[in-house]
């Protein structure tokens, strides 16, 4: 049982720590050592990773001087920055590893081509997807789905700060209810939000489960992979 070809999504604010800015180095061995586990156990990971951590395109857009497209591609080269950090520190605990990118930048980074990231993953490596979809107005979560629908994953995971979906904000309402299961539509409902609208739409349409987990608990990705759904929530 359990699923052999994943998804993982982090999010970049995940990576800065309680700086809030920047890259926390033993965050970034944390993620690495969960990573690993789940490449032992002979699962093919990909991964996307956003760049809220170091510049987000909205936010560089919001006073009109910067063009939400140029901000967009800040923030998809920003999402290139981690995904190097992440190559890194996966290979510092001795995996494989490639980096592909939407945006051609061949000093660093493969371009991004479907058959060679499944080949990849059927040697064993792990695929970091960087630079987003390389195109403007679209969300890392559209990217996430986007390249797990590419490359045959089975699920995707969203590795978050919480552990799983509430009906509202855990962290402002004592009262706020763990949603176990739920379903695509209910995943849209403003209230909600578990990933952006164009992530979940793509998601419901080639039916792929999106599964909402704590990223800091350790094994949590592992258990989750291999069947146990006790602490996530999943969109189906």
């Amino acid at each position: 049982m359990g699923y052999k070809r994943v998804l993982v999504k982090f999010s970049g604010e995940a990576l800065a720590g309680e700086n809030g800015h920047g890259i926390d180095t033993k965050i970034l061995k944390f993620i690495a050592g969960e990573i690993k586990t789940l490449v032992d156990a002979r699962i093919e990971v990909g991964i996307v990773i956003g760049a809220g951590n170091i510049i987000r395109g909205v936010t560089a857009a919001a006073d009109g001087i910067i063009r939400r497209t140029s901000g967009d591609y800040m923030g998809m080269l920003g999402t290139v920055i981690n995904a190097i950090a992440m190559q890194e520190a996966c290979e510092h605990e001795g995996m494989h590893v490639r980096v592909q990118s939407a945006i051609k930048m061949e000093q660093i980074a493969e371009a991004f081509i479907v058959r060679r990231a499944t080949r990849h993953l059927e040697r064993g490596r792990v695929v970091i997807f960087a630079a987003g979809t390389g195109n403007p107005f679209f969300t890392t979560d559209t990217a996430a789905t986007l390249r797990a629908v590419e490359i045959g994953a089975e699920v995707i995971i969203k590795a978050t700060k919480v552990d799983g979906v509430y009906d509202k904000d855990p962290k402002k309402f004592k009262d706020a209810v763990k949603l176990q299961t739920l379903g695509y539509d209910e995943a849209l409902q403003d209230h909600i939000k578990v990933m952006d609208d164009t992530s979940i739409a793509l998601a419901k349409e080639n039916r792929l489960p999106i599964i909402v987990c704590d990223m800091f608990t350790p094994g949590n990705l592992l258990e989750i992979i291999q069947g146990n759904f006790d602490r996530c929530s999943i969109v189906k």
